[in-house]
């Protein structure tokens, strides 16, 4: 897989400080879209993932926070159980 194509990213996090995680929120929610509380599913290639991930440590204190990221697999296995935010019918692939 070539570094200049999007993957599937999952990013997950717990801020802890109000004022913290209203900004790593602000800023994954331009690059990605709210699962569930504190995860986020992004599409971005590994240099706009890097990049999204040291905006990120800028926002955080490393001392209190945690924000991880993980590539999804493009056949990974899947399934969705109870009630999603996302529009019926919606997968993140």
């Amino acid at each position: 897989m070539s570094h200049n194509q999007t993957q599937p990213w999952l990013v997950v996090y717990d801020i802890s400080d109000p004022k913290r995680l209203a900004r790593v929120f602000k800023t994954l929610k331009k690059a990605g879209t709210p699962v569930q509380y504190s995860v986020f599913a992004v599409d971005a290639t590994a240099m706009g993932m890097g990049t999204l991930m040291a905006a990120i440590a800028k926002l955080i204190d490393a001392r209190e926070d945690d924000v991880r990221a993980y590539r999804l697999p493009a056949d990974g296995w899947r399934a969705e159980l109870g009630k999603t935010i996302l529009p019926d019918g919606t997968w993140l692939v």
